[in-house]
């Protein structure tokens, strides 16, 4: 599994979802003007950023079953 190129593309996808997410939960603790300007989209690539990651596991899930 760890000599697999696509396990690390999705350890890499779940550290840009933590990354993301710091930032915007940093962007709510910090308040006023830029957290108005930043909170929400952050939450919005979070989301984004996470689907992505939740397809690319289910996708290695799905190659290793049929044994590719």
């Amino acid at each position: 599994m760890k000599d697999d190129p696509l396990f690390f593309v999705i350890v890499a996808a779940m550290a840009v979802v933590v990354g993301i997410l710091m930032f915007g939960i940093g962007s709510f603790g910090k308040g006023g003007e830029f957290s108005r300007k930043y909170s929400n989209k952050m939450m919005q690539w979070r989301l984004i950023a996470q689907f992505v990651a939740v397809m690319l596991i289910l996708l290695f899930v799905w190659l290793r079953r049929e044994g590719a």
